[in-house]
């Protein structure tokens, strides 16, 4: 009988040196002219046969060469469904054959990835739990266009590269391999062998839905669309109505160094769902924002340098458990954000950095493709495919997580082709400017996917420049954030607190002069953990004077905050007056809360919380002029400043009034927009708080007194370093 049913020598020997462009041509069944050949490769084998799928022997294959075995089956069988049965020294084993599958992938997942509109992409590439050709198993499929041969290796295959050679698909650089029998647990990575020939360091996959502990790198599989959610009503009830005339109040969190447990170990994502996310609703806060919980390889980059942008970090537990997180926050009403890092990735050799021998991931040109400031890559916003696999990993958190925000890190770095740079290092655009037009497409068209596809899901901006639409809508030729940063007002604001009282006169333009660009954007007023760290002191300790002085200028600071339009945000430890800078590496001093001055501090926070949250006047036009008016702006002489707060029509005004220096003001009178008595509820100097108690009995009487160009007016106390809300309270 003719022999041209047999594998081709020279196949046989790319196979064994793993170096086949296509196993599948030959591997597992073919029909030949003579009929079904079954060919396999098992290394130290002494025997292999074939079974069928229910155990019975089908044929015996022989050595034809090395490790590689084969066999015909008899004339007019059938194509064989079958599992090999390996002899080796320390036992027998039995398996489904990776080679004996079909493609997964189909055309569609071709074109969509060339053409990087593939939303789904994190349900198709990195290792999907599966079942295929009616076997379960994983499939696990990666973006490579570069290699000449990938595999999958791990524990389930001796981490032999030889065993387990994926299929190119070659139109679209994909390449996929069904693996049967594999689950939740496994754990792997892929070898990957350059154009020219080399191996490449072993690469974690950048689809990884889990990931070991460092110093371990390798990915793990899991299964991340069966949790069972408890947060049906939560979901629908957050698409209702306009986000940014709702209140948003938002605690920043490290959770890695919120709280430690005994011999200062990090708490599992459930233990931090049964102590923090209480914690951060009883102060009333409406979202709580998690720093990046993407895999990192490095601690102290506190997650904002990711390896993994689908993987909860292994610090906290699994993937199961970062959901039960969401979902107890959901539980409990607080909503979450999630820092997203999209702007640089480090260059760890299991990552992205030249992840097939070539930059891929990556722009090409240094001048584009690293940033100076962080030593890390840039990712290739341009290339299609690399920008639909930051898409799918911001479309992926909000789907399988239920995070119902995302703060886009660093996004100024990305805006503009010169950020960082010296003239000679950087190239300009098309048009010979500086801004990064594919940066920008980019953004425009994660935003625009994000809120497309997700009710009430939001997405924020950390953008640092005057960079013009940041939250303007894409149709309005904007970014389509829907929030920003206000970095100016931080930087201005924290200046003019750190003065001497006595300086403050000459520097009254730092604390009012928000308010000319206050409505420009969509404005989230953030302290962050930027400003906690790398000597910049923590809030109290920024404060000048004695102790007393210190948490006074702090409780009207935040009072000024909570008052001035725009969302909030607080870094943790800030709430009750940390005052040592934030070390990454401990839990906060909750030793503190053990004296007054830190008790009053945080008591004053879930006041103002509840007001905020609770009075429309507060934060239905924080993004809206006809919210905000000032009263008295020009009283630099005095450190002392005020302003109206309005709701819709029907809604009780507020005026805020702000004294920072440690004079009491006495028989103060400012304008207010109507008669009858204003109650006082909020007043950060009160003796709860650890303040001096000074204030006006509960409320004032306004009279029909013009004043500051309003039909009435009231004679007030202003307590010294101190901020009043005052309500309109007619039937009081």
């Amino acid at each position: 009988m003719s022999e041209n049913w047999r594998a081709d020598e020279t196949d046989i020997d790319a196979l064994a040196a793993a170096r086949h462009q296509d196993p599948f041509s030959f591997m597992g069944p073919h029909l030949t002219p003579q009929g079904w050949a079954i060919r396999a490769f098992a290394p130290d084998a002494i025997s292999v046969r074939a079974l069928t799928r229910e155990g019975a022997p089908l044929v015996d294959l022989e050595r034809r060469k090395g490790d590689f075995f084969e066999a015909l089956l008899p004339k007019g069988a059938v194509r064989p469904a079958y599992r090999l049965e390996v002899q080796r020294t320390g036992g027998v084993s039995s398996y489904e054959d990776a080679y004996a599958f079909g493609p997964a992938l189909g055309p569609l997942d071709d074109h969509l990835m060339i053409e990087g509109t593939h939303r789904e992409l994190y349900k198709r590439l990195g290792a999907q739990i599966t079942s295929h050709e009616g076997v379960p198993g994983v499939l696990f499929a990666l973006w490579a266009p570069n290699a000449s041969r990938v595999s999958v290796v791990g524990d389930f295959n001796a981490w032999d590269g030889r065993r387990c050679q994926m299929r190119k698909r070659f139109d679209s650089g994909l390449w996929e391999i069904f693996i049967p029998h594999l689950g939740a647990g496994t754990v792997y990575k892929f070898e990957v062998v350059s154009a020219s020939g080399d191996l490449q360091p072993l690469k974690a996959d950048p689809f990884g839905f889990e990931a070991e502990l460092r110093p371990s790198t390798a990915s793990i599989v899991a299964y991340t669309s069966d949790f069972e959610w408890t947060d049906a009503a939560y979901m629908k009830a957050r698409g209702d109505g306009e986000l940014r005339r709702k209140p948003m109040s938002i605690y920043e969190c490290h959770l890695g160094s919120w709280r430690r447990g005994e011999g200062g170990r990090w708490l599992s994502y459930d233990e931090l769902a049964e102590t923090l996310i209480p914690y951060v609703a009883e102060l009333g806060y409406t979202h709580i924002e998690f720093m990046p919980v993407t895999e990192h390889p490095l601690d102290i980059s506190w997650g904002y340098q990711p390896i993994g942008l689908f993987a909860p970090t292994k610090r906290f537990g699994s993937p199961e458990g970062f959901a039960r997180l969401v979902d107890k926050a959901h539980a409990m009403g607080v909503g979450v954000i999630l820092d997203w890092v999209p702007a640089h990735f480090p260059t760890d050799a299991h990552g992205l950095a030249w992840f097939d021998g070539a930059p891929l991931y990556e722009h090409a040109d240094p001048r584009r493709g690293f940033h100076p400031d962080w030593n890390t890559a840039i990712y290739d916003f341009g290339r299609r495919e690399v920008a639909n696999f930051l898409n799918a990993s911001a479309l992926y958190w909000l789907d399988r997580f239920h995070v119902d925000g995302l703060r886009v890190d660093a996004v100024a770095s990305m805006l503009y082709l010169d950020y960082s740079r010296k003239a000679g290092e950087w190239t300009p655009n098309a048009d010979g400017g500086n801004e990064n037009y594919d940066a920008i497409a980019f953004i425009k068209r994660a935003n625009e996917a994000a809120y497309g596809l997700f009710p009430g899901a939001f997405v924020i901006a950390e953008e640092s420049t005057a960079f013009p639409g940041v939250t303007k809508p894409t149709s309005a030729n904007g970014l389509g954030f829907g929030f920003k940063w206000n970095m100016g007002w931080m930087h201005d604001t924290l200046e003019y607190m750190a003065k001497d009282p006595v300086y403050r006169r000459w520097a009254h333009d730092q604390i009012t002069f928000s308010m000319v660009y206050s409505f420009s954007e969509n404005f989230v007023l953030a302290i962050s953990h930027d400003e906690v760290v790398y000597g910049k002191r923590s809030v109290v300790s920024k404060m000048p004077g004695d102790e007393w002085q210190r948490f006074a200028n702090a409780r009207a600071y935040y009072g000024f905050m909570w008052g001035h339009p725009g969302k909030k945000l607080l870094f943790m430890g800030q709430e009750f007056g940390q005052t040592s800078e934030w070390d990454c590496n401990a839990d906060l001093p909750w030793w503190l809360l053990d004296h007054a001055p830190h008790q009053g501090l945080k008591r004053l926070i879930g006041d103002l919380n509840a007001f905020y949250r609770s009075r429309p006047a507060m934060h239905v036009r924080d993004c809206e002029p006809e919210g905000f008016r000032w009263v008295v702006v020009n009283d630099f002489d005095q450190s002392v400043l005020a302003f109206l707060r309005f709701g819709a029509e029907g809604d009780a005004p507020v005026v805020v009034i702000s004294n920072f220096t440690p004079v009491v003001r006495r028989n103060y009178r400012i304008g207010l927009p109507k008669e009858g008595r204003w109650a006082e509820a909020i007043n950060t100097d009160a003796g709860e708080y650890w303040g001096s108690g000074v204030g006006n009995l509960g409320g004032v009487v306004a009279e029909a007194q013009p004043a500051h160009g309003l039909p009435a007016s009231a004679s007030l106390t202003l307590p010294p370093l101190a901020t009043l809300f005052l309500e309109w309270r007619p039937g009081d």
